[in-house]
This record gives structure tokens, C-alpha cells and sequence, in this order.
């Protein structure tokens, strides 16, 4: 089966609609060879010490990181990943879930085995938390993923499902080719980065959007077996630099629900970050290793949602609950309905020029014509 079989059948549905397809053992090609990683240093013993995330892997010859996805070898770090997605589809970009970025477009969307955090509650684990040799694999670099996307009629590309931060070599080298064919390139991801490999990642990206796990260092040690600060800091820093950026909060009942806790994110997204920048709280389903609690209740996310309302933030959504009007966006300026969604799909959007057509206000976002 060559690989425009493979790119159709992964535009399949699979029965785990949060999931994105593992392809199946007689579609995947053999594994690309290793490629050199960046954002690391040689210590001594030959050694070295990953820069990439806040982790800090120090590795001898042969060891890898947290991720899975990085080794060691004679005093260099490669990535095992590069132009070896284990997922690939075409994507609503309201998916993401980005909802002011060229809402009603699709995304080529991709992914590689690989993540630096390890969250209990983790939707797509059969990739995120397996091994790059764990998992099926094509070839497919860099200009050909940005020709597949053209070809497929797509309006951006997302790096996302597993972790791009653990391929980051790959995203950076599509963003990059992107931008040189004239298609934009977003990424999903926890945020858990450090600044320099951040902030490159910005000259290339068009918009972001971060999963922040939750406002508590205890849930982010306890359940993620990471740290809250450094995510905060990419959100400054993304928010600092223009890049388009949403926030994604999966309520989890019990852990990260808590009405102050979500009071105190919505002051600091309002302060830090702005009014403007869009958060969805997202309805949890056990999965995983975090299967002992019952889904989220919906009144919980409209309670969240009007919370962080309340202190200010203008475009506030409540997800994965298909229908639910907390999906639709509203004018800040005067309340007037300007998009209508249902799950993925738009019903309507009435936004012209990236502006409200009722009191002209400018609406934040990146709008398709």
C-alpha cells in the first residue's frame, strides 16, 4: 500500500472519536533513520544534557529522555521521530479546538509516538505514552506533509494528538516549510517547554494552543509528573510575541474543578494574558489510568464557564458536549450571535472582516476571507 492509501485511511474515523487513528502494522513503512536533534549540550563522560524541555534529561550513550523519543549516542542527542508520523488525518481545525482561527477550514493534522509529561487522564496514551518502535510509522518529511496538506485542500497544519514539543525537529522544519509555501502551521501542545526552544518555535508558528492541565502545582506533580510554571511562562511568551493563541482547560471532577481554583486561572489569564484570548472548558471521560471518576458534569462547565466570564475574559466556551450553546461565539462589543457550531461543525458564521457586523467591533482571531 503506498502512502496515498495511507493518508486516506487516516481520514478515517476510529471507534475513540478523542483518538487519533494508529495505523494498522500492514500500512506502516519501515522506520526512518535517527536525525540530529537541537537545544541540548555535551557534559562531561561523554554525556549530555537535553535543553529542550524543563525536564533536563541527562543522558549517557544509548539512554533516553523522559519522552521516549530522544537518545543519547557517542556524546550526541538525535531524535528518533522525524518524518515518522504515526498519525495522520484531515481535521475541522474546531478540533483542536481552535475557534478563532479560520473557523469551518480543515487542518492536516499529524502526530509521532512521544510526550514529556505523563498524564494519567492522557486521551490519545496509545501514542503519547508508547515508544517511537511501539507504533506503526511512514516516512513522510517535511515538503511532502506541506504538499499533502495543499493537495487535501487544507488551511493550516497541526502538529498535535501526541506532543510536538517531543518531535519538536519535526514541527520546526514543517512550520518552517509552511510558511515558505504560504500555509499556516498550528500547534497543540501542553506548553511544558523551555524559552529558547519556545521562542524559536514562534518565528515559524501561526497559532498555539496549550492545554493547561490545571491553576494547582499539586495536580500538575500528581497527576501530569510535571510543574505548572514553565507553562505559564510560554503563555507570557506566546501571548508576548502575536502568535495566535487559545487556552484549553479539561475539567476533571474532583481535581481541577474547584470554583476558586478556576476563579484564580480566569484573573490570571485576564491579567497576564488579556481578555481576549479565548479559553474552552472541556468535558473529561475516564481513560487511561484516571478511570475511577464519572464524566464531567455539563452544569459544571457552565458554571466554570460563567465564572471566568464574570471576571472578564470576553470569548469563554464550554467543549465536547456537541450542541451546547457555550460552543458559539458572541460579540464582546454588543452580544450579537456570530458563530454557531455543533460540535465541529459551523453552522454559521457571521463575522465579516474580522469584525461584527452589527456594532463593527473587531473580533480577535485570524479570519479566513
Amino acid at each position: 500500500m503506498d502512502r496515498r492509501e495511507f493518508l486516506r485511511l487516516g481520514g478515517v474515523a476510529c471507534a475513540a472519536a478523542a483518538s487519533p487513528l494508529v495505523i494498522p502494522r500492514s500500512v506502516a513503512a519501515e522506520g526512518a533513520p535517527r536525525h540530529p536533534a537541537r537545544h541540548w549540550e555535551a557534559i562531561d563522560g561523554g554525556r549530555v544534557r537535553c535543553m529542550l524541555c524543563p525536564r533536563m534529561c541527562t543522558l549517557a550513550s544509548r539512554e533516553r529522555g523522559y519522552c521516549g523519543v530522544r537518545k543519547a549516542e557517542d556524546g550526541h542527542l538525535y531524535t528518533l521521530v522525524h518524518s515518522r508520523p504515526c498519525s495522520v488525518r484531515n481535521d475541522p481545525i474546531e478540533k483542536k479546538p481552535l475557534f478563532h482561527y479560520h473557523p469551518g477550514t480543515d487542518s492536516f493534522s499529524l502526530a509521532t509516538a512521544g510526550c514529556n509529561l505523563g498524564c494519567l487522564f492522557c486521551q490519545n496514551w496509545r501514542i503519547s505514552q508508547f515508544r517511537p518502535e511501539e507504533v506503526e510509522s511512514i516516512h513522510l518529511p517535511p515538503d511532502q506533509v506541506v504538499s499533502q496538506a495543499l493537495s487535501a485542500g487544507s488551511r493550516s497544519i497541526a502538529c498535535t494528538y501526541s506532543e510536538p514539543i517531543a518531535f519538536y525537529e519535526y514541527t520546526y522544519d514543517i512550520a518552517a516549510e509552511s510558511r515558505r509555501r504560504g500555509i499556516g502551521t498550528v500547534m497543540i501542545s501542553n506548553g511544558f517547554i523551555n524559552r529558547r526552544p519556545m521562542e524559536q518555535l514562534l518565528d515559524v508558528l501561526d497559532a498555539v494552543k496549550i492545554d493547561l492541565k490545571a491553576f494547582r502545582d499539586t495536580f500538575y506533580r500528581e497527576l501530569c509528573d510535571a510543574e505548572l510554571r514553565p507553562v505559564l511562562d510560554t503563555l507570557r511568551l506566546i501571548r508576548s510575541r502575536g502568535v495566535w493563541l487559545e487556552i484549553v482547560v479539561l475539567l476533571v471532577p474532583t481535581r481541577n474543578d474547584d470554583e476558586g481554583e478556576i476563579r484564580a486561572m480566569a484573573r490570571w489569564i485576564l491579567q497576564e494574558l488579556g481578555p481576549d484570548v479565548p479559553l474552552h472548558f472541556t468535558r473529561f471521560h475516564p481513560t487511561y489510568r484516571l478511570t475511577n471518576l464519572p464524566s464531567t458534569p455539563v452544569r459544571t462547565l457552565e458554571r466554570s464557564r460563567q465564572i471566568a466570564l464574570d471576571v472578564g475574559l470576553h470569548y469563554v466556551y464550554a467543549g465536547n458536549v456537541p450542541g451546547h450553546p457555550g460552543e458559539d461565539t458572541f460579540c464582546h462589543g454588543c452580544g450579537h450571535h456570530l458563530i454557531s457550531r455543533d460540535g465541529f461543525v459551523i453552522r454559521f458564521n457571521r463575522i465579516r472582516d474580522g469584525r461584527c457586523p452589527a456594532c463593527s467591533v473587531q473580533i480577535p482571531g485570524r479570519w479566513s476571507r
